[in-house]
């Protein structure tokens, strides 16, 4: 893919809806050889491309599981998300939540990392009492453990 197919649209020439703020949460399988060192190096170009496109927000690994929060103008958030899907180091994508946002909630963040030892979401979601059988209270609680990140 070339390099101008990887540059995010200047935000003065999007339409009002494109530049109206999105959030998108998924959960996936990380690859089985992405070790520690490799997830830092995920977190660091993570960081550098959403200041790039505009994009904050948080991604949590725990056992062997990525869950991230994205949130920017929806038309560069849509642009990496397309990007994410493509990514061989993880698979079994689960979308969880997309949608309008009132508010950045990682406004200070590019990439927030977060592991086990910032906080466990298996913890948070048996705390909470959640089934993963129940979608909405499942992506609700994954959402809300995120956020739990931002301060």
């Amino acid at each position: 893919m070339s390099d101008i197919a990887n540059r995010p649209a200047p935000l003065d020439s999007l339409t009002p809806s494109d530049q109206e703020l999105y959030h998108y949460v998924y959960r996936s399988t990380a690859a089985d050889d992405l070790g520690r060192a490799e997830i830092d190096a995920i977190v660091r170009r993570s960081g550098h491309r959403n200041e790039v496109f505009g994009l904050t927000g948080c991604l949590h690994h725990e056992d062997g599981l990525f869950f991230q929060w994205l949130e920017g103008p929806r038309y560069q958030l849509d642009q990496i998300v397309n990007k994410i899907r493509r990514d061989p180091r993880h698979q079994d994508i689960e979308d969880l939540s997309y949608g309008p946002l009132t508010r950045r909630i990682f406004g200070s963040w590019t990439m927030r990392s977060t592991d086990r030892s910032d906080g466990s979401l298996t913890q948070w979601l048996t705390d909470a009492d959640v089934s993963t059988y129940d979608r909405r209270g499942y992506a609700s609680s994954v959402g809300a453990f995120l956020k739990s990140f931002a301060a």
